[in-house]
């Protein structure tokens, strides 16, 4: 490749997908001038393209978000970065339906980028065979260091969107487990993912049966998604069936270090970014929240602490996985 790609987005400026092929082309565009960054729609160059794709952002079903990538593809060559693969707790049918969407994109692209190994072994059982891709993680900016005399709110808090198996059903439980007078806030730190609304309705009412205080932030700017992230007292990730997380890097971008529930995957970050997370096993939340509660400084990164890669070190991966295909 001579040139580097278009780097084109949806217009969607809310979804969490898109907020981050802007982030990843604007660290592009500042390490080559040369980098053009527009809206996929109507878009009629041969050039080749680079999209980040997830079906619930690209159509309103599996099968329509398909067609619009290979209508896309079908112009000129198209490189894509995929989040949110399919896995089997997207139910049977779901699943089905994903995985033939996503194995359709792999077919129609000119090379697929994922954003962990985790994410790679699931695209594989998903599609049912060994697929040439390209690893290339979620970035985190510097973490910013602690407030001298930080005192924090009386919240525990989950980062990001809200959908079920997010992980805010098991904090809140976690929280019940808590005595009355120690117990605190749990606040979810943005808004519903679209068809989710009533489900967070019905999480709020759940919480209240238990004697927990549950609120949601509603959609936050990053400037406020960042506050909201320094002031709490206990960050928290419990997601149930992760792909890869932008609510982890959000959090250490942020100086924290959350309490953050085991899987494959945040093992892998783990390794990449060492003593940068508190990993426990899902039975044992409530005991670790209860000693982070006692110890908030507990959940700051040390000074120096290093979150690398950064925005900046991924777009130059990026740059350099354009300039070989």
């Amino acid at each position: 490749m001579n040139a580097p790609p278009l780097l084109l987005h949806r217009d969607d400026e809310t979804h969490g997908v898109d907020q981050y092929a802007r982030a990843v082309a604007t660290a592009v565009a500042k390490l080559d001038s040369a980098v053009t960054y527009r809206s996929a729609h109507g878009l009629v160059s041969s050039q080749l393209a680079h999209v980040h794709f997830t079906d619930r952002l690209w159509g309103s079903t599996p099968e329509r978000a398909a067609e619009r990538f290979e209508r896309l593809a079908a112009r000129g060559p198209v490189s894509v970065t995929l989040h949110d693969v399919p896995q089997a707790s997207d139910g049977a049918k779901g699943f089905a339906r994903r995985t033939e969407c996503y194995r359709r994109v792999v077919a129609a692209a000119a090379g697929t980028v994922v954003n962990s190994t985790h994410e790679q072994r699931l695209l594989e059982v998903a599609l049912g065979s060994r697929v040439q891709v390209h690893v290339v993680p979620l970035p985190a900016q510097p973490p910013q260091p602690r407030p001298d005399g930080w005192l924090p709110t009386d919240e525990v808090a989950v980062l990001g969107f809200y959908y079920p198996g997010k992980g805010h059903l098991e904090v809140v439980n976690a929280v019940a487990s808590i005595p009355s007078e120690r117990r605190p806030r749990v606040v979810a730190l943005g808004c519903a993912s679209a068809g989710h609304e009533q489900e967070l309705a019905d999480l709020e009412r759940y919480a209240r049966g238990l004697g927990v205080e549950f609120s949601s932030t509603g959609f936050l700017s990053p400037e406020e998604r960042l506050e909201r992230s320094r002031s709490v007292a206990v960050p928290i990730i419990a997601h149930q069936h992760v792909s890869a997380s932008g609510s982890l890097t959000d959090w250490l971008s942020a100086g924290r270090r959350p309490l953050t529930v085991d899987s494959d995957y945040f093992r892998e970050m783990d390794a990449i970014r060492p003593e940068t997370m508190h990993l426990v096993r899902s039975g044992e939340l409530a005991a670790a929240l209860q000693l982070a509660l006692l110890r908030p400084e507990s959940t700051w990164l040390d000074d120096g602490t290093s979150t690398s890669p950064s925005i900046d070190e991924i777009a130059r991966a990026y740059l350099s996985w354009w300039a070989a295909l």
